[in-house]
C-alpha cells in the first residue's frame, strides 16, 4: 500500500540565493502550514520522518535545508564526529543570510496552493527550536513551538518581538540547557501567550528515536501537546 503522504523536494528563493526544502503533504492534500526547522544534523531521515508525522496529522509541512550555503542537503548521524561537524556548521552560518532564509521560508509556505489562506506555524528541535523562536519574533507566523531550543536563553532580547502564541518543551536532565536557562525563558515570556513544559525523565534530544537520549513517553506527550496547540491556533 502506498503512503497517503506525498513528499518531494522543492525550491525556495531567498535574497541570498535559492535553497531546497523537504515538503510533506497531508492525506487531504491541503491544510495549515508548518515550517519545520532541523537540528544540526540536517534534513536527515529523522527530520523527514517528523515532517511526514505532522503531515499525517493534517498539516502541510516544509523543512528547509538550513546549511545549504555550506553544503546542500547534508545528512548527519549522531556519532561524536557528526555532532562536532554539525556544531561547526551551525557556528559558521551567515546570520544575515539565515535571517533572509527564515523570512523567505515563511513567505514560500504561505504562498503554496496547498496552504492557501490558512494559517502558518513554525517549530523545530535544538538549533531548529531556536530558529522557530527567531521566526516567531521576526515573521508573521501564527504560532510557534520550540523543542529543547539550544541558545534561546541567550537571545531573549527577541522575546519582545513575539506576538504569536508559543510553546516550549525542555528535558529536566538536559545538561546543554540547564533548568536555570529554562527559568530565564519562562521569565522572558511572562505576560505573553506562552506555554512551557519540562519533562522530568527527559534529556536533550528526547524526541529523536534514533538517539540514545530518546524518551518515548516524553516524546509522545510533547507531540500530543504540540498537536493540540497547533490544532487550536492554525485550523
Amino acid at each position: 500500500m502506498s503512503s497517503p503522504i506525498k513528499t518531494s523536494w522543492t525550491t525556495i528563493d531567498s535574497g541570498a540565493g535559492s535553497f531546497d526544502a523537504y515538503l510533506a503533504l497531508p492525506p487531504a492534500g491541503s491544510g495549515p502550514g508548518l515550517l519545520l526547522y532541523q537540528e544540526i544534523f540536517g534534513v536527515n531521515t529523522h527530520i523527514r520522518a517528523v515532517a511526514e508525522q505532522y503531515a499525517m496529522d493534517g498539516f502541510v509541512v516544509l523543512a528547509p535545508d538550513v546549511f545549504w550555503q555550506q553544503q546542500r542537503r547534508i545528512e548527519l548521524g549522531y556519532t561524536p564526529d557528526d555532532i562536532q561537524r554539525g556544531r561547526a556548521m551551525a557556528m559558521a552560518m551567515d546570520r544575515e543570510a539565515l535571517q533572509q532564509d527564515i523570512q523567505a521560508a515563511v513567505r514560500s509556505l504561505r504562498a503554496r496552493p496547498e496552504v492557501g489562506t490558512r494559517r502558518v506555524g513554525t517549530f523545530g528541535y535544538c538549533m531548529g527550536g531556536r530558529l522557530a523562536f527567531n521566526a516567531a519574533a521576526s515573521t508573521d507566523a501564527d504560532a510557534a513551538v520550540a523543542f529543547y531550543g539550544g541558545g534561546i536563553q541567550d537571545q531573549l532580547d527577541l522575546a519582545s518581538g513575539i506576538r504569536c502564541p508559543m510553546q516550549f518543551h525542555y528535558g529536566a536532565l538536559d545538561a546543554n540547557i540547564p533548568l536555570a536557562a529554562v527559568d530565564k525563558v519562562r521569565e522572558a515570556m511572562r505576560g505573553k501567550t506562552a506555554e512551557l513544559f519540562v519533562y522530568d525523565a527527559a534529556d536533550h534530544g528526547f524526541n529523536c528515536w534514533a538517539r540514545g537520549s530518546y524518551h518515548a513517553a516524553s516524546a509522545a506527550l510533547a507531540h500530543a501537546r504540540t498537536l493540540q496547540f497547533f490544532a487550536e491556533r492554525l485550523f
